[in-house]
């Protein structure tokens, strides 16, 4: 398995740099074809639809944890029978997501008030029933992913991802020129979203021979895999407050061309997060396994937990400190020349939304680890406190400074809950020693300092006019910063980490 998350990781990144270079590509296409209004429109509907997602519960992340305690005890029925409940749960809920995306889909002022035109309404109502079937179809298909995930078959679930991230832009470029606009954009989503799901399906069944059997259930599972699960619904309803409640904001308040200023930085965020979340979701299983195979030994627990902990945020932070720095010397002019006219205030947003998002980012094996220890209750109550003062923050602060003001909520709550309140947690209650992390972390900016006074010069005095200078200007920051760190920041371990392949290369060669 330690394979399998190692090549996963890789995978993971080599999808990312895919997604990115291809979005870089297509995203632009995109922006000019559908125009700002239409964009906005595009995005609206997409985050009303991802707020649905809500339903989910949080069921999809129980199902690792009682498998994990299940194959442990080596009790083959109540796997299969845990399969069975969790593709019942999902049916329900897809149906509910089904009801509830149709009844919006005839209300369609809930959403954009009265801030539309009649072709726009007809418009933002087809986008909706479609993207709601696909939704109410992928809430019973998750089991399978989870299955899959829990297996730890993560270089199945990572191609597959490469697939689906290469084709999307691939299929639906050429019907953007052909006229079909942002219809052809959704269509291509469903098509891939079965492709997807129908491949999660024949491996689960054909290749790990998993089955499912929907009677029987042991008495009050249901009950307790709801409580479990019932915060970490609260983290989701928290994340779409944080995420997705912005658009939704802007484009009844301010309207659809300031949800695609928004959209422009929303993205760039996403990118931002990828980065982060694509190696740490590998260790999902890793992180169950030790808390049950040291319950009994706390000592031995904090040590392995600390870790990890500490291993895989470091990381993450060499990682996310040359994409922020590079976000804050060069996001301007990049901006420019990737959307277009009209879209500066992109560059504010996206700031306001990745750098204070850098410390969960950073940190986030922590949820995993909160999760498997049952203790995901503290971060649900101060992520739902701090959700609800950035819905209050933002709706004054969108009316006055649009989408600037939106993400400036965001902000606000991030930097008090994940910056002091959840480090505090993680010390006191979850056997991580995060003392020793902040140590760990702290050191390794002697590495930033060179590439920071260079990118400040760079921002202050050259004027770049062209994407050839633009790229000439990462590519020389990007050296700096790698050698600077590679000395200074650096540990054995993690120059092992980059030089072990390059190693392998050249020995093939």
């Amino acid at each position: 398995m330690m394979n399998q998350r190692k090549l996963g990781s890789i995978i993971s990144y080599v999808q990312m740099a895919l997604g990115v270079i291809v979005s870089l590509i297509y995203t632009p296409y995109m922006i000019k074809i559908l125009g700002q209004s239409e964009y906005g429109l595009y995005n609206t509907v997409a985050s009303t639809i991802s707020m649905m997602s809500v339903l989910s519960l949080g069921f999809n992340s129980s199902y690792i944890r009682y498998y994990s305690r299940y194959k442990e005890e080596q009790d083959i029925d109540s796997i299969y029978k845990l399969n069975g409940l969790f593709v019942l749960i999902f049916s329900v809920i897809g149906m509910i997501a089904l009801i509830c995306g149709l009844y919006i889909s005839g209300h369609l002022e809930i959403v954009f008030k009265d801030g539309l035109t009649a072709s726009e309404y007809t418009l933002a109502r087809k986008l909706l029933i479609l993207l709601t079937i696909n939704l109410a179809i992928s809430f019973p298909m998750s089991v399978f992913a989870d299955i899959i995930s829990a297996h730890e078959q993560f270089i199945f679930l990572k191609l597959l991802g490469i697939v689906k991230t290469v084709c999307s832009p691939l299929l639906t470029i050429p019907l953007l020129f052909a006229g079909y606009r942002s219809v052809a954009i959704v269509t291509i989503t469903i098509v891939l979203a079965l492709f997807t799901d129908t491949m999660y399906l024949i491996f689960v069944i054909g290749h790990l021979k998993e089955r499912f059997v929907f009677r029987g259930f042991k008495r009050g599972l249901f009950r307790e895999i709801f409580t479990y699960t019932s915060f970490i619904a609260i983290n989701i309803v928290v994340d779409q407050i944080n995420w997705n409640i912005d658009k939704l904001l802007l484009a009844r308040y301010k309207g659809t061309v300031a949800v695609a200023v928004y959209s422009v930085g929303y993205t760039l965020n996403n990118y931002y997060s990828m980065v982060s979340t694509a190696i740490s979701g590998v260790f999902t299983p890793l992180v169950h396994r030790i808390i049950n195979d040291t319950h009994s030994n706390l000592i031995v627990q904090r040590k392995q937990l600390t870790e990890l902990f500490t291993r895989v945020g470091r990381v993450q932070f060499l990682i996310l400190a040359l994409v922020s720095s590079g976000l804050v010397f060069f996001g301007m002019p990049f901006i420019r020349f990737w959307a277009g006219e009209g879209y500066d205030d992109a560059y504010y947003v996206v700031l306001l939304l990745t750098l204070p998002a850098t410390v969960p980012l950073i940190q986030n094996v922590g949820i995993e680890i909160q999760r498997a220890q049952n203790k995901h209750k503290f971060r649900s109550i101060v992520y739902l406190l701090m959700a609800l003062v950035n819905l209050g923050v933002s709706i004054v602060f969108c009316q006055w400074w649009g989408a600037i003001g939106s993400a400036l909520g965001t902000a606000i709550s991030l930097v008090f809950a994940n910056g002091v309140l959840i480090n505090i947690y993680y010390q006191k209650k979850c056997n991580v020693d995060v003392i020793s992390f902040w140590k760990s972390i702290l050191k390794m900016f002697k590495g930033l300092i060179v590439p920071i006074v260079l990118g400040t010069l760079i921002m202050a005095f050259v004027k770049i006019n062209s994407l050839v200078q633009l790229a000439c200007w990462i590519v020389l920051y990007s050296v700096v910063y790698c050698i600077n760190v590679w000395i200074l920041s650096m540990n054995n371990y993690e120059r092992e980490l980059v030089a072990k392949p390059i190693k392998r290369l050249v020995q093939k060669n």
